[in-house]
């Protein structure tokens, strides 16, 4: 019954993730993190009321928690997006972020059948093959390991909203968002990071041929205001992918749900390739394509 709530949830995790790796190559990863959950806590309040359940402590601490190792997993995703390549850290964090609500499952009674060991086999392959075919490349193999501990937040994060009341709603979010909002803008002011703010329009008084010093500025001001929208994207759909995957754990199991929004990286991967036009090393394709179908063996 999770599935149809799982799969949406994958695919705006997807987007919301390529946008933040977009705009981390353009800006400090912390400012992006950080107006991407601004962005991500405005489109919660519009929608808090949307899902039946009331507040309380529980809701609130578990949510608070979650939201650390949450936000704690975004700042090290984003990062390795921005160092390494797209379509081997978003497999690879997917993995790990699956694993461990899979372990919390079995932990508390839930079996795995063959197709899921097979499934979590090939991921330790995928991850050995990943970080071996980026040993020549110190900022790829960097990457790498920053996906690898992110999707340890991701996890993390996973089990921490599960763990909230079932009649909380989306309050668990809420807590979880004000929390990381708050830690992460206090970091941002305490390195003295600028908040990226719109460019003030003022009216043309320059001719059309205006000196490459009028056009810089006005390059300036576009790459500014597209770097936001990217970060506002990345938080509203992020914040999205989280409200249908709370569901998706509510009305099913918690290690099924996880595992198939693990499939989020298929959308970060196809982007990547027609967007930017990445291409990978044939070490990197198999562990991406690995970590992909371990993704689906698991979901399956």
């Amino acid at each position: 019954m999770s599935v149809p709530f799982a799969l949406p949830a994958a695919l705006t995790y997807g987007i919301a993730d390529f946008a933040g790796g977009l705009a981390a190559r353009r800006a400090p990863v912390l400012v992006v993190t950080v107006v991407a959950q601004a962005a991500g806590l405005l489109s919660l309040l519009l929608v808090i009321g949307l899902v039946a359940g009331r507040p309380s402590p529980a809701a609130f601490g578990l949510g608070a928690l979650a939201g650390i190792a949450g936000a704690s997993g975004l700042l090290l995703y984003l990062k390795a997006l921005s160092v390494g390549p797209m379509g081997v850290v978003a497999p690879l964090s997917a993995v790990v972020g699956a694993g461990l609500p899979l372990a919390v499952g079995l932990l508390g009674g839930e079996r795995l059948g063959p197709v899921a060991v097979l499934g979590v086999a090939v991921a330790l392959v995928a991850i050995l093959l990943a970080t071996a075919g980026t040993r020549n490349d110190r900022a790829a193999g960097t990457g790498v390991l920053l996906g690898l501990a992110a999707g340890l937040g991701f996890g993390m994060f996973f089990v921490g909203v599960n763990a909230a009341p079932d009649d909380s709603g989306l309050w668990p979010l809420l807590g979880g968002r004000i929390v990381s909002v708050a830690l992460l803008t206090g970091l941002v002011l305490r390195h003295h990071l600028p908040l990226p703010t719109r460019t003030r329009r003022v009216p043309n008084l320059v001719p059309a041929a205006a000196g490459p010093d009028v056009q810089a500025r006005r390059d300036a001001r576009s790459g500014t205001r597209a770097t936001m929208a990217l970060m506002a994207v990345s938080g509203v759909f992020d914040t999205l992918a989280n409200v249908l995957f709370l569901v998706a754990a509510r009305i099913g199991d918690l290690g099924v749900s996880a595992v198939v929004v693990s499939l989020y990286p298929v959308v970060v991967v196809l982007l990547a390739r027609v967007v930017l036009g990445e291409r990978l090393t044939r070490t990197q394709l198999v562990a991406a394509a690995l970590a992909l179908t371990s993704s689906g063996m698991l979901a399956a």
